[in-house]
């Protein structure tokens, strides 16, 4: 799926005129309310199928649109189109000015402290705010008391028998990757290095705490 970008995922029907709603990837409004060709994969399919867009409009309060493909006109066949994406071709991607990035290029970029190159941590999420937040994954070990708290779980797990064991029992972890939350401006992140995969930071005292 290298060459799709995906701009949102349909979640539920809207209506009984076969509208759906559709989670928005993109903060490119235009690509769900101005009418044209947009592709649809649906779960379990490998490739995505051409469906024009014949409109849309902001769902208020809700952070969804709800918007109109041709040939669903019916609830019953907006519900079947329920967790599909909706993709563009990689090359539509509209132009950026200088300084603006696209979230998916940000994820996995590895970041440095520019001031000795040390290696921080990794890009794992964007948070939009009135400045965007990098969330950062920190390239931190785990201390002793973690590791003690992570084999105390593991020693309590191996006690229950498989057949009672639920799912949520797998899914606890004594010690979570540490993360950090750092402004995404010029003054702290000063190099955006996309081709090279990193970006540099300028730490003030106490962010990385």
């Amino acid at each position: 799926m290298s060459d799709w970008i995906e701009i949102g995922k349909i979640v539920a029907a809207q209506g009984l005129g076969g509208q759906v709603r559709v989670y928005p990837n993109s903060d490119f409004p235009e690509r769900f309310l101005e009418p044209g060709t947009r592709w649809l994969q649906k779960p379990g399919e490998a490739e995505p199928q051409p469906v024009e867009l014949l409109g849309g409009w902001v769902i208020p309060g809700k952070g969804l649109y709800a918007v109109e493909l041709a040939g669903v006109d019916s609830r019953d066949r907006a519900e079947a189109l329920r967790n599909s994406r909706l993709l563009i071709p990689e090359g539509d991607r509209p132009h950026l000015e200088e300084g603006e990035f696209y979230v998916l290029d940000l994820l996995g970029l590895e970041v440095f402290r520019q001031s000795g190159q040390e290696a921080i941590g990794t890009v794992t999420d964007v948070i939009p705010a009135g400045n965007d937040l990098l969330e950062v994954q920190l390239n931190v070990a785990p201390t002793e008391e973690e590791l003690a708290a992570d084999a105390a779980l593991q020693a309590k797990l191996e006690k229950i028998p498989k057949n009672k064991r639920r799912k949520r029992h797998f899914r606890q972890k004594a010690s979570q990757p540490k993360t950090v939350l750092i402004p995404f401006v010029p003054e702290i992140v000063p190099v955006v290095d996309l081709e090279n995969r990193r970006l540099e930071i300028t730490p003030p005292d106490g962010l990385l705490e």
